[in-house]
C-alpha cells in the first residue's frame, strides 16, 4: 500500500484565528499536491507563555472551535488529518488536556490521545518547564485503525519513553505520529536521534511534525520536522526555521520487510532483576 503523507511545520502564536488561517493554508497546498494523510504539530492551535492566559484561552472539547474547523477541513478535502495536539481543552478540574486528533476523510474523529508524560525539566541552560503547572496527563495509549493502517499516537516528550512505542509495534502499528514542539537545546542534542531509534527499534514510519522558531514569551521550538523509515533512514526533514510541509510517499509493505529482516518484535524475553 503506497500512501502520500505530508508534515506542517509552524510557528504558533497566541491567537487561535491567526493560526488556523496558517495552517489551513499550508493543509490546502499539501493536499493539493495529492497526500491523503496530513498531520501538524503539537500545539497546533495556539502557544501562550502563561499560565493564565493558558487557562483563560481554554474551551471543553464540545465547544472548542479549532475541532469543528478541522473536522470541515478534512471532510471538505477529502483527507486523513491529524491535528498534532490541542493543548487547550478544558477539564473538569480546573486543568487542560494536551489532546491529538485524528480526523477521518469524511470529517468524522477516529480517535483522540491525551499527552501521558508531562515535560517537566529543568535544562542544563536554566530554562524550566512545568507543563504539570496547566495540564493533566493521560493514562490511556492510543492505536487507531485508519482504513486498515494502524496509527500509533503520541506527542513530543513521550518519545523518551520507549516501552511506550514498543507497545504500539505490537499492537500492530505501522505508523508511529510524534508530533511535537521540542525546545531547541533538547532538539539540537537529542530529536534526530529519538526519532531514529523509535523508528528502528520497532521497523516503523515515524512521522513528526514540529513547531519552529519563537513564539509568546520568548520560547524558542527547534522544528526540523522528520519522516524516518522503519529502516531508520531520514525520507524527508524540514532544515533551519522554515515553515512550510513537505510531502512524501510510503510504502507500507517496507515495514512488513524490517520486520522481517530483524524480528526483535518477537524476541522481546522477560528480564530478572
Amino acid at each position: 500500500m503506497i500512501m502520500k503523507v505530508a508534515l506542517i511545520q509552524t510557528n504558533a502564536k497566541p491567537s487561535i484565528e491567526d493560526n488556523l488561517r496558517e495552517v489551513s493554508a499550508m493543509i490546502r497546498s499539501a493536499a493539493g499536491e495529492e497526500a491523503s494523510f496530513i498531520l501538524t504539530p503539537e500545539n497546533t492551535c495556539r502557544m501562550r507563555a502563561s499560565v493564565e492566559d493558558k487557562l483563560a484561552a481554554s474551551f471543553e472539547e464540545k465547544d472548542h472551535p479549532v475541532i469543528a474547523h478541522y473536522a470541515a477541513l478534512s471532510k471538505e478535502l477529502g483527507i486523513y488529518l491529524l491535528i498534532g495536539s490541542i493543548s487547550s481543552i478544558r477539564l473538569g478540574n480546573g486543568k487542560l488536556a494536551n489532546r491529538s486528533f485524528l480526523f477521518g476523510n469524511g470529517g468524522e474523529i477516529i480517535a483522540t490521545y491525551d499527552k501521558i508524560h508531562m515535560f517537566d525539566v529543568d535544562l542544563p541552560n536554566g530554562e524550566k518547564y512545568r507543563e504539570s503547572d496547566t495540564n493533566q496527563g493521560g493514562d490511556t495509549m492510543v492505536v487507531a485503525n485508519m482504513d486498515g493502517v494502524k496509527i500509533g499516537m503520541s506527542i513530543c516528550y513521550d518519545v523518551r519513553f520507549p516501552h511506550l512505542y514498543r507497545a504500539m509495534a505490537k499492537m500492530g502499528a505501522k505508523i508511529l505520529t510524534i508530533p511535537a514542539a521540542f525546545t531547541v537545546p533538547t532538539g539540537k542534542a537529542h530529536w534526530e536521534v529519538l526519532l531514529r531509534a523509535r523508528a528502528i527499534e520497532n521497523g516503523a514510519f515515524v512521522l513528526a511534525p514540529a513547531q519552529v522558531g519563537t513564539h509568546d514569551g520568548g520560547r524558542a521550538t527547534y522544528g526540523h520536522s522528520m519522516i524516518i523509515s522503519p529502516w531508520g533512514q531520514i525520507m524527508a526533514e524540514i532544515q533551519g526555521d522554515s515553515v512550510g510541509y513537505v510531502c512524501v510517499e510510503l510504502d507500507l509493505s517496507d515495514v512488513d520487510k524490517a520486520r522481517a529482516a530483524i524480528p526483535s518484535l518477537t524476541h522481546d524475553r522477560p528480564i530478572k532483576g
